[in-house]
């Protein structure tokens, strides 16, 4: 099954993760204000990667940079993006770690207020991922990004003789009642960008009405990614009844039946946000020197090349090439909704909170 952003950790792992942010962090480390230092970067032998739970990367990839800079790495899962964030300033006095990786511009903002990223410019940034960035300090670098969108299941539809809906607007239509399965923005990383997707579509406070709009159609909510596509929608392996889910324009392509020619879901490109996600140095890092060089390897060609196979995103550097199969099955939306992190940073608890209220109840 190929990994999405998704809620998976236990609060057992928290309990460890306090211990392990004694060792990363030091006793006594202080975390300076962003950008506030003038000594010396700090460097050790050894360099903790804090990241979201789906991280991937290559063996092979992981291996030579641990070979190339000599650094004992360490890498360390405490959740997904929104937990990860939530990590990062509860242990803001002792550090997790050094360097982080799974931001999204969903929280993108909340980490950059809590003075959590000491600011860091690659020098070799690609203009791409210069395009993408979080905010004017340099806070975070972009690594990867994209489109979380509606997927429809092609062969429920055709053997319903029913169109495969198009717009946010049609998904509210009577045809398409009771089909759609979406994620709690309160818990799931795909649903905050989907209901930001919202936001950016039909202002605040309009995203409510269309809110009440799907609920009356019989939008169906569950906790995360894996249970929407793996379980309640219907074009995926666990054959669910709701042809409509939201996950990713790249989905599709991984929906592919070996020898066909043409995927068996699509992604509805008139529904889609544009998720981008980030990596930065930890403000009181160990070994700030080892961050910004994980960093530095994270936009290497290598790296980026090897995104969309392990984690499933478009890499950051466009002028890396992509798999066939994406550039057949997975395009990105051409007019995506997008929000500014700071207008999310501003209205995300809001937000979740005014739906929780109105959708769940």
């Amino acid at each position: 099954m190929f990994i999405h952003r998704q809620v998976s950790r236990a609060v057992a792992l928290l309990a460890g993760l306090a211990l392990l942010a004694g060792c990363a962090g030091g006793a006594g480390a202080a975390a300076p204000s962003a950008g506030a230092s003038t000594t010396a970067p700090t460097e050790s032998k050894k360099l903790t990667v804090v990241t979201h739970d789906s991280f991937a990367l290559s063996d092979e990839l992981k291996k030579q940079f641990a070979e190339e800079t000599g650094y004992t790495v360490t890498y360390v899962a405490p959740g997904d993006g929104g937990a990860l964030v939530n990590q990062l300033i509860l242990t803001k006095e002792s550090p997790l770690g050094d360097v982080v990786y799974g931001i999204d511009n969903t929280f993108a903002g909340r980490a950059v207020q809590a003075g959590v990223l000491t600011p860091y410019t690659p020098a070799d940034l690609p203009a791409s991922a210069a395009d993408l960035k979080a905010d004017d300090a340099g806070s975070l670098t972009a690594v990867d990004f994209g489109d979380v969108c509606v997927n429809a299941d092609r062969k429920w539809f055709a053997a319903k003789k029913l169109a495969i809906p198009a717009t946010l607007d049609d998904l509210a239509k009577p045809e398409y009642q009771n089909l759609l399965v979406v994620e709690n923005p309160a818990s799931s990383s795909p649903g905050l960008a989907w209901l930001a997707a919202t936001v950016g579509a039909k202002g605040d406070p309009g995203y409510l009405d269309y809110w009440t709009s799907l609920k009356t159609n019989g939008v169906k909510v569950v906790k995360g990614w894996t249970e929407a596509y793996s379980t309640e929608f219907s074009g995926s392996s666990g054959k669910g009844s709701r042809p409509l889910v939201v996950s990713y324009s790249t989905s599709p392509a991984f929906e592919v039946p070996k020898g066909a020619t043409t995927s068996n879901t699509a992604a509805l490109l008139h529904t889609c946000f544009r998720q981008v996600e980030y990596a930065g140095v930890i403000a009181g890092a160990q070994n700030r020197v080892g961050a910004q060089k994980f960093i530095d390897f994270l936009l290497t060609k290598q790296v980026q090349a090897d995104i969309p196979g392990q984690m499933y995103m478009y890499p950051a550097d466009t002028s890396v090439a992509l798999p066939k199969e994406w550039v057949a099955h997975a395009p990105l939306a051409s007019q995506p909704f997008t929000v500014a992190t700071d207008v999310i940073a501003a209205g995300r608890d809001t937000w979740i909170r005014e739906w929780t209220a109105k959708v769940i109840g």
